[in-house]
């Protein structure tokens, strides 16, 4: 193979990707002088920055003259620069060839070994991992892995704070984290030490999410974490649900570990035990770790919690799953099936995005082969002797990482010298089936995909061994137990070379494949994510960077090739796809991966409960060892879109949530790539029956986008989300949101937004605006909020003084910076975008909050959460945070 000598420049979004997460950087911004290439920061958002490339023109002191490649001159401080001493992709390669291949054994095969891995990461074949690409060479204290599972806490004060402070000093180096929190005591159960009750395990995830959150603000890399629990736990449905609860866990990712035995009681409407160890047994403080199994089989004793059904917990998975894709399941018992190291290493959780299961003190070592250079087009086919040669080399690439990268805790370096596991994955697989016309899903590329992925598997694990001959293989291989893991046994069927050679020479590294999102890498490259399909082959990207638009080179050069025809049908994108067939790609390629996969199931906006529930049960019959959807619209907030952020914030969305779940990834967002989907339509209100088509003749139908803003006011059942859109600059659709999924106020604050709606679309009446507040301004009910103007009596006098303000300040409105347009969750309760500022803004008296509501109670979901006896409780049905 030789290095393609080009140079690679780097445009657009792709050049600041490069620049601010990969590239080699300048510790100190005061280095930074005329005709210096810097990124800089043109809004200081700590959750939605802007940064721009840009060349210094002048520098004065402490400020510096910027020119944008968009032509924008800024003036701004050097403190806001961001200086990088490498600038093009050739000298980061220059920098990782070198770093990998100084681990070699002697000067002869480091030279050997950097120019191969020189020839693999020339052109983006070879795209190593977040974390490798920014620390390999460039710094003796950034990790080189991306990820990390801890072991699951000691069940004690001592214990939990150990496992946070582990936690806190990964994410402070750029790792993120997986917990499974299964080895925690059950809400209520008996703390003898203190005379009282647990809080449970589910309130102990909120402190490790509310810790993640704060390094997420603190750090240059959001923090990430997953957290788990296993189907048996007594704490389980809370865990499902506790996303519904307002401000509880909004900085980690969910999943729940589902064994084979609670599927079939599934499939036999079995009903289901939870429970939790005896923790009076005297050996609990030292033998519990959060095994069950292990625990029963040392004869320890079980204390049983409750009979459920088991339909009833899966029930719950499902519909939060279909509501706001969480939680994710993993197949934790099938997945330690298959796992080479199920022998002396289980899987007990996995990494954020989840394509990685990992032991305690685990490890992420990741990095992608880019499937988009390995088109023959003489051929018309895959480039396979390349592909071969590149996949073997890049084997060898992540097993020098585990020697190369520095290890800040003993542990980590103990497992992962033991185990030495990578993770080799690809990105781009989407475009190489466009030039091949394969039609991703069709029957014909789950062929492709199982020939495909089955021979980059058998490349790997053939390189495994040949580098296991020269310098061994890891130190827990055990010949006869790994090849009885139910992944080997499939290899072995079908590869029996690769049997052959790790029984002669043993394998170097107990797992080799991974199918990471590569989010950030695959866009910084120019091609698809992962394994997914293209989102679209137009859309927006919003990331710290700034909000980006964004077009696919393969559909845009067909364009301009065929002007005035559509893009053939093996152009696909995520959401062209049924839910199906995505899982059974997912499935396909699944079989050649010996660990996970992060992978997605879009869905459109009517997919129903129970389409949910036969799709998670078809992944779990299909193999695959976990299963994420996203359903169109069912969260607030997202990576990609279709349309403009101005259009996409306009686009009523009548799923919008109470509260804003902000969720930890890859993904590349807070999801799993290619998760992100376009704002739903709004519902029409009016039935078919006869006298509603009578109605329809006069009720004016909706348009695909209207636009509007949303206001947040408190009333006296809590705070309360108010989106109205305009139809021809008049109010024309109302959505509200307040209280407690699934409670008796959000069900009629969601009846009083519709009827309202319909209200407002109905007939030509010219002063239908006037007549709705006139008769919903002033209604009260057994409580209020605030005094004077300020006063809210009722939710339905929310609604009237939003309509007010809406047809008095419209204008405002849309030029207040912390006015989301429909996005409530992002508007700050003290910033000039609350409602009561815009009056202000035109002479009124300041209204920018209503006063303080009572809190909702999370057991009976009313606004009756009260202070007392310096603890919250609840006046209507006694809950306690306290007890």
């Amino acid at each position: 193979m030789t290095t393609n000598k080009l140079s690679h420049k780097l445009e657009g979004l792709s050049e600041k990707i490069f620049l601010d997460r990969y590239a080699w950087k300048d510790a100190d911004p005061n280095h930074a002088k005329a005709g210096d290439v810097v990124l800089v920061l043109t809004k200081d958002d700590p959750k939605f920055p802007t940064k721009e490339v840009g060349e210094i023109i002048e520098r004065q002191g402490q400020m510096v003259k910027v020119k944008t490649r968009s032509g924008d001159m800024i003036q701004t401080e050097v403190e806001k620069l961001t200086l990088n001493i490498e600038r093009t992709p050739e000298e980061m390669w220059d920098r990782l060839a070198k770093a990998m291949a100084s681990v070699e054994s002697t000067p002869e095969e480091q030279q050997k070994w950097e120019s191969k891995f020189r020839a693999v990461l020339d052109d983006w074949k070879l795209v190593p991992g977040g974390r490798i690409a920014a620390g390999a060479g460039a710094s003796d204290e950034l990790t080189l892995f991306n990820c990390y599972v801890i072991p699951s806490p000691e069940d004690s004060r001592g214990g939990i704070m150990k496992t946070l402070t582990e936690m806190t000093e990964i994410m402070a180096r750029g790792g993120g984290v997986g917990i499974n929190l299964s080895s925690l005591r059950p809400r209520r159960a008996v703390v003898k030490g203190v005379n009282g009750s647990s809080s449970g395990s589910v309130s102990w995830g909120g402190l490790f999410s509310y810790t993640t959150g704060l390094i997420e603000q603190g750090g240059s890399r959001r923090g990430a974490l997953m957290l788990m629990m296993n189907d048996w736990h007594p704490d389980i449905m809370d865990f499902i649900t506790v996303k519904q609860t307002m401000g509880q866990v909004t900085n980690a990712n969910l999943s729940v570990c589902v064994s084979n035995a609670f599927m079939e009681a599934v499939k036999q409407d079995g009903d289901w035990q939870l429970v939790f160890p005896d923790t009076s047994d005297p050996d609990y403080d030292t033998e519990w770790n959060g095994d069950l199994q292990q625990w029963k089989e040392a004869g320890h004793p079980v204390i049983h919690y409750r009979t459920v059904k088991a339909r009833e917990i899966w029930h719950t998975i499902i519909e939060s799953a279909w509501k706001s894709a969480e939680p994710g399941v993993v197949f934790m018992e099938y997945y330690n099936q298959m796992s080479n190291s199920w022998y002396f290493n289980p899987i007990i959780c996995t990494n954020p995005c989840g394509e990685q299961g990992l032991p305690g003190w685990g490890v992420c070592n990741l990095s992608a082969i880019n499937l988009s250079k390995f088109y023959d087009e003489a051929s018309h086919d895959v480039a396979w002797r390349d592909l071969a040669e590149t996949t073997r080399i890049s084997a060898r690439f992540l097993d020098n990482v585990i020697d190369a990268t520095p290890y800040h805790f003993e542990e980590n370096k103990k497992n992962q010298q033991r185990e030495r596991r990578v993770g080799l994955g690809t990105m781009g697989l989407a475009e190489l089936m466009i030039k091949l016309r394969i039609r991703y899903g069709s029957p014909e590329s789950l062929e492709f995909l199982d020939k495909l992925y089955g021979f980059i598997a058998r490349e790997a694990y053939l390189a495994s061994a040949d580098i296991a001959a020269e310098k061994g293989a890891f130190p827990a291989f055990e010949v006869e137990p790994y090849l009885q893991s139910g992944f080997m046994k499939k290899m072995v069927e079908t590869y029996p070379e690769v049997g052959e050679a790790i029984r002669k020479q043993g394998i170097r590294n107990v797992t080799l494949i991974t199918q990471a999102p590569t989010g950030s890498t695959g866009t910084m490259v120019g091609t698809s994510t992962g394994i997914e399909p293209y989102f679209a082959f137009k859309y927006f990207r919003q990331s710290r960077l700034g909000y980006d638009e964004q077009f696919v080179p393969i559909a845009q050069e067909w364009l301009n090739e065929h002007p005035g025809e559509e893009l053939p049908d093996y152009y696909v994108t995520a959401m062209d796809l049924s839910a199906e067939n995505h899982i059974r790609v997912q499935a396909a390629i699944q079989q050649w991966v010996d660990s996970s996969i992060s992978k997605t199931a879009n869905c459109p906006a009517d997919f129903t409960v129970e389409d949910t529930a036969q799709l998670y049960e078809l992944a779990f019959d299909l193999g695959c060892k976990g299963v994420t959807i996203y359903r169109d619209g069912s969260r607030d907030v997202q990576v990609l879109s279709t349309t403009k952020k101005e259009e996409a914030k306009s686009e009523a969305s009548s799923e919008t949530k109470g509260a804003k779940e902000e969720t930890t990834a890859t993904m590349a967002s807070t999801l799993p790539s290619g998760s992100a989907v376009t704002e739903p339509e709004g519902k029409t209100f009016v039935n078919s029956s006869s006298s509603a088509k009578v109605l329809d003749k006069q009720y004016k139908s909706r348009p695909q986008v209207l636009r509007g803003a949303t206001y947040k006011i408190n009333t006296p059942f809590g705070m309360a989300y108010i989106t109205i859109n305009d139809l021809d600059g008049i109010p024309a659709e109302i959505f509200l949101n307040v209280g407690k999924a699934g409670s008796d106020v959000f069900a009629m604050a969601e009846a009083l937004g519709r009827v309202c709606s319909l209200f407002l679309r109905y007939g030509d009446h010219g002063h239908k605006v006037e007549l709705l507040i006139k008769h919903l301004k002033g209604i009260g009910g057994s409580g209020a909020i605030g005094f004077g103007v300020n006063r809210v009596e009722s939710i339905a006098d929310a609604v009237a003084k939003a309509l007010e303000s809406h047809v008095q300040s419209t204008a405002e409105v849309h030029e207040a910076d912390s006015i989301e347009v429909n996005d409530p969750f992002a508007i700050g309760s003290s910033k000039e975008g609350d409602v009561g500022l815009q009056e202000k803004k035109n002479g009124g008296e300041e209204r920018s909050t209503f006063g303080e509501s009572r809190d909702l109670c999370p057991s009976c979901g009313s606004a009756s959460l009260i202070n007392m006896e310096g603890c919250k409780t609840c006046s209507n049905c006694g809950y306690s945070k306290c007890s």
